[in-house]
C-alpha cells in the first residue's frame, strides 16, 4: 500500500506549492494585502494537510477512531451496501481544522473497496450521508473474519476522496490508509458483538480515542 510522508500529507503538496508560489509573486512585485493574504492561505493549507503521529492502544481487541472529529451519531442498523448485516454505524464529523488523515481502526485484510461518484451535500447531513461520493473500504478480521466497513464520505467543500487501500492489503490498526480533502466525514459499522465505548457528541482522534472492544 501507498506510503503517506509524514509530518504533511503527500497529496498537499500540489496546494501548498501553487499558495505559496502566488505569495512569492505577490511579495516580489510589491502586493503587499494579496501577499499577506496569500501567507495566511498558505499557513492553513499546510495546517489542513498536516499528519501528526499518533500513540496507539496497547491493547489487542480495541477498535480505534478512524478519523479525528466529532461523532455525529451512533444507530443500530441493518446495512444493505457494504456488510449486509445488523451492524453498529459510527458516524464522524470532521470540519476544515481537523487533521484529515484517516487511519484504519482494526487490523484485518481488506475483502473491497467500494468507490461511488455522487453529490457534494454538507457531510453532517441526512442528505450527505446517502448520497454523497464515497469510498468504502470493507476488512475481515484475522481471528473471528467478522467484517466491517469504514467509509469516507465527501461533504460540501471536499472534491476529491483519496484512499491507498486495495483489495487483498493486509492491514494494521492505526494505519494510515487514506484522507478526504476539506471537510468531510467517515462512517464506521461494526459488529454488534462489539462492546461500544464511545457516546454520540463525543470528540475523538484517529488512531488514538478507543470507539469500542472486540469480543
Amino acid at each position: 500500500m501507498k506510503k503517506p510522508q509524514v509530518p504533511v500529507a503527500l497529496e498537499g503538496y500540489p496546494f501548498i506549492a501553487v499558495s505559496a508560489f502566488a505569495t512569492l509573486i505577490a511579495a516580489i512585485i510589491g502586493y503587499e494585502l494579496p501577499a499577506m493574504a496569500g501567507l495566511l492561505l498558505t499557513c492553513f493549507v499546510l495546517y489542513f494537510f498536516r499528519d501528526p503521529d499518533r500513540i496507539l492502544p496497547e491493547e489487542e481487541d480495541v477498535i480505534v477512531s478512524p478519523a479525528d472529529g466529532k461523532v455525529l451519531s451512533i444507530e443500530k442498523i441493518f446495512d444493505e451496501r457494504f456488510v449486509r448485516e445488523q451492524v453498529y454505524k459510527i458516524s464522524i464529523f470532521m470540519n476544515v481544522f481537523n487533521v484529515h488523515v484517516n487511519r484504519v481502526p482494526y487490523k484485518g485484510r481488506v475483502s473491497k473497496v467500494i468507490y461511488s461518484p455522487g453529490k457534494f451535500y454538507a457531510a453532517n447531513s441526512e442528505h450527505g450521508a446517502l448520497e454523497n461520493e464515497y469510498c468504502a473500504v470493507i476488512v475481515t478480521t484475522p481471528k473471528s473474519e467478522k467484517k466491517l466497513a469504514v467509509v469516507q464520505v465527501a461533504g460540501l467543500l471536499a472534491r476529491r476522496i483519496v484512499c491507498w487501500a486495495s483489495k487483498g492489503d493486509e492491514l494494521s490498526r492505526g494505519q494510515r490508509y487514506g484522507l478526504i480533502r476539506f471537510g468531510s466525514r467517515v462512517d464506521l459499522y461494526l459488529p454488534l458483538q462489539v462492546q461500544l465505548e464511545v457516546t454520540a457528541g463525543q470528540k475523538v482522534r484517529a488512531g488514538e480515542t478507543i470507539l469500542g472492544y472486540v469480543s
